[in-house]
C-alpha cells in the first residue's frame, strides 16, 4: 500500500454538496438534471437514479465530490486501451453511482451503492495528480463507475492534471447530453465506451436506458474532438451475441466512426442480477472478432479471456505482430516510436509516444488522504 499523508491537509474544506452544473427550473417548480439523458425531475431534497446528484437549496449539488472509493495503478491495457500509451500505467478512480440500471454490472458495489460516504477517501483534485505523478503514471483514468455523473469532480481533476502534463483516461457508457458531453470530453485525451449492444431492446431491458444517446456520444468523439477512442462490448449469451446484431453493429462502426477505432470483444462472468447467465464461450468471442475484421475494423480484441492472438496487434501492411500482448503484458514489441511498423514503414493508428511501457499485469493499490467522514 502506498502512502500519500503529505497531501492529506488538501483535502480538508471539501463541499460534500459541490455545486452542480448543467440543470434548469421547470414551470411546476421542480428541477430538472441535465447531465444526461435521463432528465431527472427533482423535488427539494430528492436524488436523481445516480443517487450522487440532489436537488439541494434550489439548485442540483454533487454529493460525491472529493471523495472516492479507492485508488489504484492499473495496467492502462485493462481500461481496456491497447493503442494509448502501450504498457503505461495509470492511475485509476471512481466514486459511486450510476445512470443506468444494467442487470449484469461488474461493479456493483460501486454502481448501486447508497450508503458509501464512510467508506470514502477525501482527494481534492490536486492530490489525484500529484499522486499520479509520484507512482510514475502517464495518465489518470475515471472508471470503475461512470465518471460523467460527477463530472465537476472528474474536470476538476482532470484540469490538474494537464497542467502537470499528464493524459486524461474516461472508461464511460456515453450516456451524457450533448452540453455537457462538451466540457467533460474537453479535458479528456482517450476514451473507452462501453457500447452495451447494437439494439434498443437490450438497453431498455437490461439497463433501461437507450441506445442512441451512446451512438451520438461515439459520432461525436469521433468526428468533433481530438479524443482517442475504443470501444467495449461485453457479449452475454442469449442477449447480444447474435450473428445479425454483430454484422449490424461492426458495419456501423466502419461506416459511421472509421475502420480504425479499436474494438474490444468481452467475456461475461455471471455477476449482479444475472448469476443464472452462463459465461460468455471464447468460441463466441473469436466469432464476434471475426465478424469485425470481416466488416472492416482493423483493431479488433478479445478480452477477459486468455487468447493471445486476438489480444495483439498486427501491420496492416505486412501482417507482423506490432504489439504481442499476454493478459495485460506486453510480450513483442515491433513500432517505432511513433506508431510505424518496424518492418515495413506502415502507420498503426493510435497514440503513441516513444518506448513502450513495462508496467505489466501489476495491479498498486494506492492510498491518498484521509477516509472521508
Amino acid at each position: 500500500m502506498s502512502g500519500f499523508d503529505d497531501f492529506a491537509t488538501l483535502g480538508e474544506g471539501i463541499q460534500s454538496h459541490h455545486p452542480g452544473r448543467y440543470w434548469h427550473v421547470l414551470d411546476d417548480g421542480r428541477i430538472q438534471c441535465d447531465i444526461c439523458p435521463r432528465e431527472c425531475k427533482l423535488k427539494e431534497g430528492q436524488r436523481g437514479l445516480c443517487f450522487v446528484r440532489a436537488r439541494h437549496d434550489d439548485g442540483i449539488v454533487l454529493t460525491t465530490y472529493g471523495r472516492s472509493s479507492g485508488f489504484c495503478v492499473d495496467p492502462i491495457e485493462k481500461k481496456p486501451l491497447n493503442h494509448f500509451l502501450p504498457g503505461t500505467p495509470v492511475l485509476s478512480f471512481g466514486t459511486a453511482g450510476c445512470n443506468l440500471t444494467c442487470k449484469f454490472c461488474q461493479n456493483w458495489d460501486l454502481s448501486n451503492a447508497r450508503d458509501f460516504d464512510h467508506l470514502q477517501a477525501k482527494a481534492a483534485p490536486i492530490m489525484i495528480a500529484e499522486a499520479a505523478l509520484k507512482t510514475g503514471s502517464r495518465s489518470v483514468a475515471y472508471t470503475y463507475n461512470d465518471p460523467t455523473i460527477f463530472l465537476e469532480y472528474a474536470v476538476d481533476v482532470a484540469a490538474a492534471c494537464r497542467e502537470r502534463g499528464l493524459k486524461n483516461v474516461a472508461v464511460t457508457a456515453g450516456y451524457i447530453n450533448p452540453e455537457a458531453r462538451t466540457e467533460f470530453f474537453g479535458l479528456m485525451d482517450a476514451a473507452n465506451v462501453d457500447l452495451k449492444a447494437f439494439a434498443e431492446r437490450f438497453y431498455q431491458k437490461l439497463s433501461t436506458a437507450h441506445l442512441q444517446p451512446v451512438l451520438d456520444t461515439l459520432v461525436y468523439l469521433v468526428h468533433e474532438t481530438d479524443v482517442w477512442v475504443e470501444i467495449t462490448t461485453l457479449l452475454i449469451p442469449g442477449e447480444n451475441d447474435s450473428d445479425g446484431e454483430l454484422d449490424e453493429m461492426t458495419r456501423w462502426v466502419v461506416e459511421n466512426l472509421g475502420p480504425d477505432v479499436p474494438m474490444h470483444f468481452s467475456a461475461f462472468h455471471p455477476d449482479h442480477k444475472m448469476m443464472k447467465t452462463p459465461p460468455t464461450p471464447l468460441a463466441t468471442l473469436i466469432r464476434a472478432r471475426e465478424t469485425a475484421m470481416r466488416n472492416g475494423v482493423r483493431y479488433a480484441y478479445i478480452g477477459n479471456a486468455h487468447y493471445p492472438e486476438g489480444d495483439s496487434t498486427y501491420c496492416l501492411g505486412c501482417g507482423t505482430m506490432l504489439i504481442g500482448r499476454d493478459w495485460y503484458r506486453l510480450s513483442t514489441w515491433n513500432l517505432t516510436a511513433d506508431g510505424h511498423c518496424s518492418a515495413c514503414g506502415a502507420a498503426c493508428a493510435g497514440v503513441f509516444d516513444g518506448p513502450p511501457g513495462d508496467w505489466g499485469r501489476k495491479r498498486m493499490p494506492v492510498r491518498i488522504g484521509d477516509r472521508a467522514r
